[in-house]
């Protein structure tokens, strides 16, 4: 039998990625990266980004694949990721996907379908972001499809877009493209690490503390001459978006304090994503037998 996909979700600072090398050391496996934000090249500090040294060895898989001016297109993901588990399962090796996006693990494990695009609605959409800001826009996903305003921060205009764009393709609510999870593909085994809130926010701080220490606003000033600004979903990254306002006014600790505050915030979106998938075995990220536990539930 071909060995099973092996997915390490959850929110962000829990200990993921270092779970997902070790489940893949003891698997004879490889990573797939699930994080949307670590596609892109250059964007490493803000991310998290594991370094080679850090990966013991184990070969990892989209990640550094988008420059900062190119879209991340979760139907691209899905293509490309489903292309890489299927080759590591013939080829004999454990798949390890690792990642907080919701929507990219979901997209590998389940059949969704992306609408495509309307160009002219798209345009039409995006006209009125620039002359109405996302606050309207969101006003107005909410009142065709509150779950989907529900789900999407009224700051986002480019999801907000998107949600009024395939509303008006398929003629469905935005969620209602998302299928109700059922048996995941590739004889997944499906794990995601939390920790307690209190935790869980002191290791926020100091992560954050760790990255503006490494030289995070260096790492952003240094692509800015790539184009970050200009690029649609980079631009908009948890600490690159803080940072990018910090370096117009100067006020960088007000960058990495609103960088806190942004990842909490976003750590309930994640929390409430992955809690819905009743499939999901959830693991104390501060457990002492954390990789044992995980190793206990993969089994083919």
């Amino acid at each position: 039998m071909n060995p099973p996909l092996v997915v390490v979700a959850g929110p962000t600072a829990t200990g993921k990625s270092d779970l997902g090398v070790a489940l893949a050391q003891a698997l004879d496996g490889e990573v797939v990266n699930a994080d949307a934000a670590q596609l892109y090249r250059g964007m490493d500090i803000g991310t998290a980004k594991l370094g080679p040294a850090e990966r013991g060895g184990v070969p990892h898989h989209l990640l550094d694949v988008l420059d900062v001016t190119e879209t991340a297109s979760v139907a691209a993901y899905q293509r490309d990721a489903r292309a890489v588990v299927e080759r590591l399962r013939a080829d004999g090796r454990t798949p390890v996907l690792v990642g907080g996006s919701g929507l990219y693990v979901q997209a590998v494990i389940d059949d969704l379908e992306f609408p495509g695009t309307d160009p002219a609605l798209r345009a039409e959409l995006e006209a009125e972001l620039a002359a109405t800001g996302p606050a309207a826009l969101h006003g107005r996903l909410a009142a065709v499809d509150p779950a989907a305003a529900a789900a999407v921060l009224p700051s986002n205009g480019r999801r907000i877009v998107r949600a009024l764009e395939v509303i008006a393709l398929t003629g469905r609510p935005f969620r209602a493209t998302l299928p109700e999870p059922g048996p995941a593909r590739y004889d997944a085994v499906l794990l995601a690490v939390d920790r307690p809130t209190d935790e869980l926010d002191v290791r926020i701080a100091r992560r954050v503390a760790r990255m503006f220490a490494a030289g995070f606003v260096d790492e952003v000033r240094g692509l800015l001459p790539a184009g970050l600004r200009d690029g649609p979903t980079a631009s908009r990254a948890l600490g690159y978006q803080q940072v990018l306002a910090a370096l117009d006014d100067g006020d960088l600790q007000r960058a990495a304090t609103d960088t806190v505050v942004g990842t909490r915030r976003f750590v309930r979106r994640q929390r409430s994503w992955f809690r819905r998938d009743k499939r999901i075995t959830w693991l104390d990220g501060s457990a002492p037998d954390l990789i044992e536990q995980a190793l206990a539930r993969v089994t083919w």
